[in-house]
């Protein structure tokens, strides 16, 4: 009885730090809200919004079209109805989505309704995806401040968020991997080639043309 009297202080120790972690986690996962976007090739939308304080994490994907779990090569196709989306996961107390869109649509050509500098088809075109009046609000006001500072009409749309397919895992992260790939320069890393292929796109030129000091990743 004595020793069993020794562990209940223990054993009550125990149960109440796993508790506090057990909440910890709950609130945390509550306070984490997410935003829905495309602008282009999510290799890029990827790497920018990582940067980001306050963001814990970015997911490459396929959203807004008709067919459930489409794969890369269906997608660039064409035919899904689908664009190359990111989702981000951010902590609104310390950035919320209002400055989010203001830097989406400040990191993308949002004037070009064809794709997004070199790549070019419905699977790159830029697009908000929200849900509800709220975020769907938000969006209509970060698009009317982006377009009266641009001085151009803005074409890229807000749309119902629908299903969101988790790209392949070869394509998450790909601007940081150290994996190999083989491209037209050799054997590099996708870090590399990822790099080599911002450039050539012209991603960021565009971005500086259009945007000047205001935008926020060109050089990223």
């Amino acid at each position: 009885m004595t020793r069993l009297s020794n562990l209940k202080p223990i054993l009550l120790a125990v149960l109440i730090v796993v508790g506090f972690c057990t909440q910890t986690h709950r609130a945390n996962a509550a306070g984490t809200e997410v935003l829905t976007v495309a602008g282009g090739c999510f290799w890029c939308v990827e790497a920018d919004f990582e940067k980001v304080r306050g963001v814990h994490d970015v997911v490459s994907g396929y959203t807004g079209g008709t067919l459930a779990n489409p794969t890369y090569k269906q997608v660039t196709r064409g035919g899904t109805g689908h664009y190359e989306a990111v989702q981000i996961m951010f902590d609104p107390d310390v950035v919320d989505r209002a400055r989010l869109l203001d830097l989406f649509l400040r990191s993308v050509d949002p004037t070009d309704a064809g794709g997004q500098f070199c790549d070019r088809g419905n699977s790159y075109r830029t697009a908000i995806f929200v849900t509800g009046a709220q975020e769907k609000s938000l969006a209509q006001q970060a698009r009317s401040r982006a377009q009266a500072e641009l001085g151009q009409k803005i074409v890229t749309p807000i749309l119902n968020a629908g299903a969101f397919y988790r790209a392949e895992d070869f394509h998450q992260g790909y601007y940081k991997s150290g994996a190999r790939t083989v491209t037209r320069f050799g054997v590099i890393t996708r870090a590399k080639a990822y790099k080599r292929y911002r450039e050539a796109c012209g991603r960021d030129q565009r971005v500086r043309q259009l945007w000047g000091a205001k935008a926020p990743f060109a050089g990223g």
